[in-house]
């Protein structure tokens, strides 16, 4: 970032950019076989849901079949 050429009037503003913490923050917590099997379960219901919505969405973009579409018997009686 850039610096400023004013004054500042609190220096922590001022040496905010080079301040580090010497606090180490704890750990992660492993994720027990519950959650990752839970995980796992919600990956595969949202994998199966966008292979299911391509499947049955694949045959109604298909433009080979408009031509096969029935006419309503209003449209025939013209």
């Amino acid at each position: 970032m850039f610096r400023r050429r004013e004054p500042v009037p609190f220096a922590f503003v001022a040496e905010a950019e080079r301040y580090r913490s010497n606090v180490t923050p704890p750990p992660r917590e492993r994720a027990s076989r519950s959650q990752i099997a839970g995980r796992v379960l919600v990956g595969l219901t949202v994998t199966a849901g966008l292979v299911g919505a391509l499947l049955f969405g694949t045959p109604a973009l298909d433009t080979s079949s408009a031509q096969n579409i029935q006419k309503s018997q209003a449209s025939q009686s013209r």
